[in-house]
């Protein structure tokens, strides 16, 4: 099946983007992929570890957030092979934080890069793919795409959004041998944890001072009560060429240990009282409810405790 098939995979310079090029390459000595991402140095350096098995690799570097560089990397692809015969929209990110001091930016950004971008290559590349007879197109998504969770917010919107475009283009170009899925995985061994740290840090540097200040130490503990239940990038790119290998694919692959136990007491099963009261606990909004509690107590009694 694989072919000769041209696959082009954006957030490819590292994590799952890179762990699905260099397992394409390795099982599939004739692929040709095309290479997406920021980074050029870090897009090369995988790029090397594919071509020494891959026929073909296109480095592209884009920035996904900027429609004019989305654009020209999908006309870089049909000029540099023809056709685009999977394309698998990976990049992404999350941004962390109480919705409530979360700027219009920051709101942007989490939307140009986890729905915005891949909605516009996604539609430059749907004619290409309909004149060449078919296509596949693997949205990565998340858990965080059916479950929204506290101080997830901008993450989860962005996801839940993409899942419902997935959702959308699914039933618009199955008449054109067009099939798409979206893969949605759980805590991954990756820098996501790091980067929405930082994110955080510049988003809210200012965090300690704010009835949230509770939260400034929750991404950490969060890192660690996921840890263990991680998955490699790799593991999750087997699912990714699982989803491209499948003669009919399914409309959602999970890839997350207990995933779809999780979905289903999440979404079908439990009280959503019991739910809310789960999420606040994992990610610390109880904390700030404790927290604003006892600020509220010592109002009421007179004692100043500092809130603000």
């Amino acid at each position: 099946m694989f072919s000769k098939q041209v696959v082009l995979i954006t957030g490819a310079s590292s994590g799952i983007g890179a762990a699905l090029a260099r397992r394409l390459a390795t099982e599939f000595s004739d692929i040709r992929l095309v290479l997406a991402a920021r980074n050029r140095k870090k897009l090369e350096t995988v790029a090397n570890d594919c071509l020494k098995t891959a026929a073909e690799v296109l480095v592209v570097p884009t920035d996904i957030t900027q429609v004019e560089q989305v654009t020209a990397l999908a006309n870089s692809a049909i000029e540099g092979f023809g056709r685009v015969d999977a394309l698998v929209n990976n990049a992404g990110y999350g941004q962390m934080g109480p919705i409530e001091l979360l700027s219009p930016e920051d709101a942007k950004r989490q939307f140009a890069v986890n729905f915005h971008g891949p909605l516009v290559l996604t539609q430059a590349l749907i004619p290409v793919m309909r004149h060449q007879g078919g296509g596949r197109i693997i949205n990565v998504s998340s858990l965080g795409g059916r479950l929204a969770f506290p101080t997830g917010g901008l993450y989860s919107s962005s996801k839940f959004a993409l899942e419902a475009l997935s959702d959308t283009l699914r039933m618009e170009l199955e008449s054109f041998n067009i099939k798409v899925s979206v893969v949605e995985p759980g805590p991954v061994k990756t820098d996501f944890f790091q980067v929405a740290s930082e994110q955080l840090q510049l988003a809210l540097p200012d965090l300690g001072e704010t009835p949230y200040r509770a939260l400034n130490q929750a991404i950490p503990e969060i890192e660690q009560r996921t840890s263990r239940l991680a998955w490699s990038s790799e593991q999750v790119a087997a699912v990714i060429i699982q989803a491209l290998r499948d003669r009919h694919p399914r409309p959602r692959y999970v890839a997350a240990t207990g995933g779809k136990t999780m979905l289903f007491l999440m979404t079908k099963l439990l009280p959503r009282q019991l739910v809310d009261i789960f999420w606040k606990r994992f990610y610390s909004i109880n904390k700030v409810e404790q927290d604003w509690r006892s600020h509220k107590s010592s109002l009421e009694t007179g004692v100043n405790v500092e809130m603000s």
